[in-house]
C-alpha cells in the first residue's frame, strides 16, 4: 500500500483516498476533523466527514460536498472500507480506518486519550497493520495531569480572579479548547463571553448534544463581573487577568511569550505516555509518526517495545 505524504495530509494513491488532502481531483477524501490545518485548501472539493465535523466545515467557510459518515457505519469505495471511529480531540474528530486487499490502516488525524468531556470518546479499532498516529507532544517531558483536577484549576482561577474584582480570561484556541474550558466553568454558575469567532462553533456543540453553561457572545460593555475566553491577544481591557491553557503552557518559556498570569496546561492531543500505552496495546505491524517535534524520540521507545516504525514529515502544530 502506497503511503504518500503531501504539504497537508496523506494520499493512498492504489486505494484512490486522501486523508486530510488539501486537494485531490479523482477519488475519496476523508476530513478527521475541522481545524484549519486539516481543512482542505480547495473550499469546494468534495470531502467525508462525520456529522459534527460536516457542521463545523460549513461554519468555518467550506462551500463544498459533503458526505456525512456516522462512527462506526462502514463506507464502500471502488478499491477499500472506510470506518470512522471517535478520536477525542474535539467534537466531531474521528480516526479513519480503512480495510482494503492490502491490509489495514488507521489514520488518528489529531486524537486524545483521555478523551475531551465535550467529544464522542476514544474508541479506536482493536488493532491494525499500519498505524499513523500524530504526535505533537511527543516527548517525555509531556505527562498530562488528571482532567479533572486542571477543570478545578480553571474554576479556582476563575472564582479567584472575580473575588478580587478583576476578569479572568482563558487564552484558548476557539474551536476544542474554548468548549473545554467552557464545560469546565459551568459548574460555577457564572456567565462566560467567548470571542465571537468561537460563539458560533459553541452552538454547534450544543447542537450535537454537548452543553456549555451559561456564556455570551463577547461585549466589552458587559465584561464586568464575567469571565471570558478568547484567543491570545484577541482581546485588552482593563483589569483582565489572563490565563494561558494549552498544553504549550508545561513550557515556561512559552507561556512567558503570552504575558499570561497563569498556565493551566490543558491539552486536546495525546501526551508522550498515553500514546506509547496505546500502541502497546494495539500492537499494530508498523507505526508511522507525523506531527511532531522530535521523531526520534518516540522511535527509539518503539525500538525497544518491538515495534517496526517510521516518521513522516508532514504536518504541523495548529494549538495555541
Amino acid at each position: 500500500m502506497r503511503l504518500i505524504p503531501q504539504h497537508q495530509g496523506f494520499h493512498l494513491p492504489d486505494l484512490r483516498i486522501g486523508l486530510d488532502l488539501g486537494a485531490l481531483t479523482d477519488g475519496t477524501v476523508v476530513v478527521s476533523h475541522a481545524h484549519a490545518d486539516h481543512m482542505p485548501k480547495n473550499r469546494r472539493m468534495e470531502v467525508v466527514c462525520t456529522p459534527p465535523t460536516a457542521a463545523l466545515l460549513r461554519e468555518r467557510g467550506f462551500a463544498g460536498v459533503i458526505r456525512e459518515l456516522d462512527f462506526f457505519s462502514p463506507m464502500e469505495t471502488e478499491r477499500a472500507r472506510i470506518t470512522l471511529y471517535p478520536a477525542g480531540h474535539i467534537l466531531g474528530s474521528a480516526m479513519t480506518y480503512i480495510e482494503s486487499d492490502a491490509g489495514t490502516l488507521l489514520y488518528t488525524g489529531d486524537c486524545r486519550t483521555p478523551a475531551s468531556p465535550v467529544t464522542e470518546g476514544f474508541h479506536p479499532p482493536e488493532t491494525a497493520d499500519i498505524l499513523i498516529t500524530e504526535a505533537t507532544f511527543g516527548l517525555p517531558i509531556y505527562k498530562w495531569r488528571d482532567q479533572e483536577e486542571l477543570f478545578a484549576r480553571i474554576r479556582q482561577y476563575a472564582a479567584d480572579v472575580l473575588e478580587e474584582g478583576d476578569i479572568p480570561a482563558f487564552y484558548c484556541y476557539t474551536l476544542g479548547k474554548t468548549q473545554e474550558v467552557l464545560h469546565a466553568l459551568a459548574p460555577l454558575g457564572i456567565t462566560t463571553l467567548v470571542h465571537g469567532s468561537a460563539y458560533s462553533l459553541c452552538q454547534i456543540y450544543e447542537r450535537f448534544g454537548f452543553p456549555l453553561g451559561s456564556y455570551e457572545r463577547y461585549d466589552r460593555k458587559t465584561a464586568e463581573g464575567k469571565a471570558l475566553i478568547c484567543p491570545h491577544g484577541a482581546i485588552d481591557l482593563p483589569r483582565m487577568r489572563p490565563a494561558l491553557v494549552s498544553g504549550w503552557a508545561t513550557l515556561e518559556a512559552r507561556s512567558a511569550q503570552t504575558g499570561a498570569d497563569a498556565r493551566i496546561p490543558l491539552s486536546d492531543h495525546i501526551d508522550y505516555f498515553e500514546l506509547l500505552a496505546w500502541i502497546g496495546r494495539m500492537r499494530p505491524g508498523k507505526v508511522y509518526i507525523t506531527h511532531t517535534p522530535d521523531p526520534a524520540v518516540l522511535m527509539h521507545a518503539l525500538d525497544r517495545m518491538g515495534i517496526a516504525n517510521g516518521a513522516l514529515g508532514v504536518g504541523r502544530i495548529d494549538e495555541m
